[in-house]
């Protein structure tokens, strides 16, 4: 069986393009620390439309072009990792939300 197969976790880091950290894009800054920490992979998915805890809609369809559209970074991971993983995002994130849930790897190729 391939290193990466089974029993994962799936952790969904749910975000806005418009959050910072020290001025660089908070989803680069997630997406970097994942990479550095040897993470198998990650990816992150803009939204077309969405909101969040203060119930304010942003869409892609207004006259304007919108830069607080919602993202998620998607991430497959051995759990112990993840939770290591997860206090260094606590210091960075503002806001936003993640989530964790079973993930069962049939496949995984470079």
């Amino acid at each position: 069986m391939p290193r990466f197969a089974g029993e994962k976790t799936l952790m969904r880091i749910f975000l806005s393009e418009a959050d910072k950290n020290d001025g660089k894009p908070l989803y680069k800054v997630l997406l970097e620390m994942l990479r550095v920490q040897g993470f198998a992979g990650a990816t992150v998915l803009k939204g077309v439309a969405g909101f969040g805890a203060h119930s304010v809609m942003h869409t892609d369809q207004l006259l304007r072009l919108s830069t607080e559209l919602p993202l998620v970074i998607e991430v497959v991971e051995d759990e112990e990792k993840i939770q290591k993983i997860i206090p260094q995002f606590d210091e960075i994130m503002q806001g936003g939300m993640i989530t964790l849930e079973k993930a069962r790897v049939i496949r995984y190729r470079s």
